[in-house]
């Protein structure tokens, strides 16, 4: 790096490891332990607590990642206590103990409420045992990651065309409504959840190097290479298709592509096959810049573009957090030098716009120039995962 790359680097590094462990993480630790047992379900955008709501596995699962990760890079004690505890709600709670993979949702005092079986959901729990494991070496959430890898790829796979479908009842029988939520089209599969499938077995692979593991990540990254980067497109990812990859939408989700941009480079590395990294590095490239087009003067990213041409430019949180690491990504592996500056002024929006200097966290979006408080600061999508991990990324990988 040249002097001043170092001192963008040094400071983002500095500003990020702040933010994680005084504003982000104590925040779940003080205002969203239960103590009837692992976490609320929710806090809405003006920190009012909503003790009744439901418990979202993603949120736990999510939970159970990000203080995983920030116990293996920071080493805090507290850390791994919350930890623990959410990897005990995970298997102790979420889990089926009569056909396996993990529950959608609880009701607040733990019980089962909604049932089925959303691999994505399946997905987010890997990931945040494989964390466990990878930072603590436990044998529990080792094995039941490689547990619940089975379930997807049992029950979820398909064999004959590829890819894998969306939902199941909680018996694994086919369910009529296969939407992850009410705003997305009822496609059998989708790049969102291809995307947090890749993810958690990628981060398995770290500690569990399986062939069949192996094989299922590879040809995950060949499905992204090959079919959701929009074939004689810009880079954009399709979102939605049926069964036998049929284009279900037109729509463009900045977000989704330049957290691809980074995530797909991530498994081509640990996967460590030359020609795939070779052709990842390739098609990330196009994607990222596909991405930047939702990039604004400011530094921000909006969150999509709607088939009918119409801009959805709320500022999401999830959406900003990623656009840092996906600009990081293209500096550090892909040799372009100005993309550390682009990061550090999407980083600095996020510090001015989107944390919640008052109660913590940060905003879900912000509208305009005005922030959101309409929708939650913790939930069942609000996690702590998304900025969380753009924190995590910034101290490991700027080190």
């Amino acid at each position: 790096m040249t002097d001043k790359e170092l001192k963008i680097a040094e400071r983002l590094r500095a500003e990020a490891q702040a933010e994680l462990q005084h504003n982000i993480l104590p925040y779940w630790m003080d205002r969203m332990v239960d103590p009837r047992g692992g976490f609320y379900g929710r806090r809405d955008g003006n920190d009012r607590l909503d003790a009744d709501a439901p418990k979202g596995a993603i949120l736990n699962a999510r939970i159970l990642w990000t203080f995983s990760a920030a116990y293996r890079v920071l080493g805090r004690p507290e850390y791994l206590d919350t930890a623990t505890r959410a990897k005990r709600e995970v298997i102790d709670r979420f889990y089926d103990p009569e056909f396996g993979g993990i529950f959608w949702s609880l009701n607040a005092d733990g019980t089962p409420l909604d049932t089925k079986k959303q691999f994505y959901a399946i997905g987010f729990a890997i990931y945040g045992l494989s964390e466990y494991a990878r930072a603590t070496g436990d044998k529990e959430a080792l094995d039941m990651a490689i547990r619940l890898f089975h379930d997807i790829e049992t029950h979820s796979r398909d064999r004959e065309r590829g890819g894998y479908v969306e939902a199941a009842q909680r018996d694994w029988t086919p369910i009529a409504d296969m939407r992850l939520s009410a705003k997305d089209d009822n496609a059998s599969k989708t790049m969102n959840t291809h995307l947090h499938i890749i993810e958690p077995y990628t981060n398995l692979l770290r500690v569990w190097p399986d062939a069949g593991l192996r094989e299922a990540t590879a040809s995950l990254l060949r499905l992204f290479l090959d079919t959701f980067t929009v074939p004689g497109g810009r880079g954009h990812l399709g979102l939605f298709f049926d069964d036998d990859w049929h284009r279900q939408d037109a729509e463009t989700s900045y977000g989704h592509d330049i957290e691809a941009s980074w995530l797909m480079l991530e498994t081509a590395q640990v996967l460590g096959d030359e020609d795939l990294l070779e052709r990842t590095l390739a098609t990330t490239r196009r994607i990222a810049d596909a991405a930047i087009e939702g990039r604004c003067f400011d530094g921000s990213m909006v969150y999509e573009r709607h088939a009918s041409g119409r801009y959805d430019d709320d500022k999401h949180w999830w959406v900003q957090a990623e656009n840092v690491v996906g600009q990081l990504y293209q500096f550090l592996f892909h040799g372009r030098k100005e993309w550390l500056a682009m990061a550090a002024q999407s980083w600095d929006y996020i510090m001015a716009n989107i944390v919640d200097r008052d109660g913590g966290e940060w905003l879900w979006s912000r509208k305009g120039t005005a922030e959101n408080r309409a929708d939650d600061k913790a939930g069942f999508w609000k996690c702590p995962y998304h900025n969380s991990r753009a924190c995590l990324e910034l101290i490991e990988r700027l080190a």
